[in-house]
């Protein structure tokens, strides 16, 4: 039976010239944990050192954002380090788009200014009076400025029939407001409200002439033709400079991080120590590297997790790490999602493999839809389809697509349609006897076998749920060996005592409903002590771990929990076994689905009927496959995960160089 991985803690002193280089090996190897400072001897504090890499990684960040360069979508792990080579390259990058962002922006400015000046003058070309002469009207209030465009309308009509605004520009924005002489305090008091400001004219003003027009309109064009020019520019070195500023990008960013992590290490002026995990089998090959690397100026030293005096005390959890395949290994996130397994103990990351691609092909038996997810996971393995960190679980989609492919194989479900496969299951019922279609028929309908189809489903689904719970149990107990936790394997509801207690109960209820047998005294003494021992088990469990005292709250209080504990026992291994009647559910729930989709699309003709088709199934691929995945994720949290996972380790993370971390 699979264990976790087996760690050792390695003892690594370099010397300062090759410290980097190692630190670069091990990130890109991908295979060495630092031991948490907490639980290492404890390093003299450093001072803050400038990190000049993660500096120039900055200065390239904002050359590409003004050079509108893509970001790099991939890990560093299998780029070099930046060096004194790509610091001087880097510079003149730098220092090239620097000079290019000035003169962008002081043409911007000069574009915007220009701009604001032809759009003023514009404003006031249609006033042909000199403003002395208006302003002299001894019978009107005139004011002249600018007004935010939006609050134009509100203003006239707050003013109403006491004054009239007329607009000097296209934008609305300046105007020229003119009232009665008695009516000016109420004309100034509404446009200082509605954010008029006042605009110094001169007094012989009589609008813009012609030619001063013309020659800021020229001046207007030609600052907008060498923006143009700096924009040609612009593109340009982004095209030609790309591939070296993304390489550079990666290289700083493996630098920048090599340094930090240097920076944080004990050390003397020649030597520095790097302490953390490794898995075992990988420590040979990891010893010889890095002594050819560095020409043997390295000293490493290996303990195995039983003579680490932090993992002695209990202070610090060895990391785990599991090895697998493709295809298991994908199921691992959804391990981690719940809790890491204790270091040393079973690994459950294959029977999670298993159970979750059953249990989803049970729930979602279609041929045709199973199709459509093993396409979808081949085409993500084959990064045909990104979805952003998606694609790491292609190999579920493929297994799901598998297992719910087959069950509509037996299910002869095609696309929620009964009878392209008819031919495949008369074919195969033929090898075993009479022919039938479909293999087996999980639509409910008026047929007396239908009842007795649907409760044999239950009776499955029951049957797959006590195989879960049990290896659940198993490993719990096997967990508890291992760990030298002898009560805990022994006494309590997920122990040896409440494992007892459940497969007996099942057995005994298999004999009265299948074989007829009466319960005997034996019966009720091994129901009733195993109860026993599941529900009252804490003192013997303390007994046996050695732990004192072994009633730690009075025997009033042992009582009651245990009387508790009885309930829970009882109640929990019932739910636990009746939570999988929803696996039959839903493969009822899903046929019947197939079913209404098939007789709509039925009753909407040949054109209506392709579309009732196509979205119908669409909708099930999509809203009942995320329903029916949630489900299977339950039932292994609450059904099979809560039997062994009563308490976790600590995930391997090994040091691995990511982009702009």
């Amino acid at each position: 039976m699979a264990r976790t991985t087996q760690m050792s803690l390695i003892e690594i002193m370099a010397m300062s010239q090759d410290v980097s280089n190692v630190i670069e090996y091990l990130g890109k190897k991908g295979c060495f944990q630092f031991q948490s400072k907490k639980h290492d001897a404890v390093a003299e504090k450093k001072e803050e050192a400038v990190n000049i890499d993660r500096e120039i990684f900055d200065n390239l960040q904002k050359a590409r954002l003004f050079l509108n360069i893509s970001d790099l979508e991939n890990d560093v792990l299998d780029c070099p380090r930046a060096g004194d080579d790509e610091r001087n390259e880097a510079t003149k990058i730098i220092g090239a788009v620097s000079d290019l962002f000035e003169r962008f922006e002081t043409q911007n400015t000069e574009v915007s200014r220009i701009e604001s000046a032809y759009n003023e003058a514009m404003a006031f070309s249609n006033l042909k009076v000199s403003y002395s002469e208006l302003e002299h009207l001894s019978f009107l209030s005139i004011r002249i400025g600018k007004i935010p465009a939006e609050n134009i309308n509100a203003l006239k009509e707050s003013l109403g029939s006491e004054a009239v605004i007329i607009s000097l520009g296209n934008d609305t924005s300046r105007i020229m407001a003119v009232s009665s002489k008695k009516g000016r305090f109420s004309l100034d008091t509404e446009l200082k409200r509605f954010g008029f400001v006042n605009m110094e004219i001169p007094h012989d003003f009589k609008g813009i002439p012609e030619d001063a027009l013309t020659s800021l309109r020229l001046k207007r064009d030609e600052a907008q033709r060498t923006l143009a020019v700096l924009e040609e520019e612009k593109r340009n070195f982004a095209e030609t400079h790309e591939a070296s500023l993304k390489r550079l990008l990666a290289s700083f960013s493996v630098a920048y991080q090599v340094f930090d992590i240097k920076n944080s290490l004990e050390s003397t002026a020649l030597v520095y120590r790097l302490v953390g995990w490794i898995p075992s089998d990988e420590v040979s090959v990891f010893m010889s590297e890095l002594d050819q690397m560095t020409e043997g100026r390295i000293a490493i030293r290996e303990y195995l997790p039983m003579e680490v005096p932090s993992v002695i005390s209990g202070k610090e959890q060895v990391p785990v790490k599991l090895k697998h395949g493709k295809f298991v290994s994908s199921f691992e996130r959804l391990i981690f999602s719940y809790g890491s397994p204790f270091y040393g103990t079973i690994d459950p990351t294959p029977f999670v493999a298993v159970f979750f691609t059953v249990l989803f092909g049970i729930m979602f038996g279609d041929c045709g839809q199973g199709l459509v997810f093993l396409l979808v996971g081949i085409l993500m393995a084959a990064k045909k389809i990104k979805v952003g960190g998606w694609n790491k679980f292609a190999p579920i989609f493929m297994a799901i697509g598998c297992s719910s492919a087959v069950m509509g194989l037996i299910t002869g479900e095609f696309f929620t349609n009964e009878t392209l496969l008819k031919p495949f299951a008369l074919w195969v019922t033929g090898l075993f006897g009479t022919p039938r279609a479909p293999i087996l028929k999980v639509m409910p309908s008026a047929s007396p076998n239908s009842i007795k189809i649907v409760f044999g489903i239950f009776g499955v689904t029951i049957a797959l749920g006590f195989i879960i719970n049990t290896v659940g149990l198993i490993i719990n107990i096997i967990n508890k060996i291992l760990q030298k936790k002898w009560g805990s394997a022994l006494f309590g509801k997920i122990g040896l005592a409440g494992a007892l207690f459940f497969w007996y109960v099942v057995a005994f209820a298999i004999r009265i409903a299948a074989f007829k047998h009466s319960p005997t005294l034996c019966d009720w003494i091994v129901i009733g002590g195993t109860l026993f021992f599941a529900a009252f088990g804490e003192p013997f469990e303390r007994l046996l771990d050695g732990k004192r005292p072994i009633l730690e709250n009075g025997v009033g209080a042992m009582v009651i929990g245990g009387i508790v504990e009885l309930i829970e026992v009882v109640s929990t291994y019932l739910s636990n076994s009746i939570s999988f009647v929803r696996v039959g559910a839903f493969a009822l729930a899903h046929a019947v689905l197939g079913f209404i989709i098939s007789m709509m699309a039925e009753k909407c003709g040949m054109i209506g009927g392709i579309f009732v088709l196509i979205a119908g199934n669409a909708i099930v691929i999509v809203l009942e496959g995320m329903i029916v995945a949630i489900q299977v994720i339950r039932l292994q949290y609450y059904e099979f995960f809560s039997k062994f996972f009563s308490e976790t380790g600590s995930e391997f993370r090994p040091l691995q160089f990511r982009y702009g971390k």
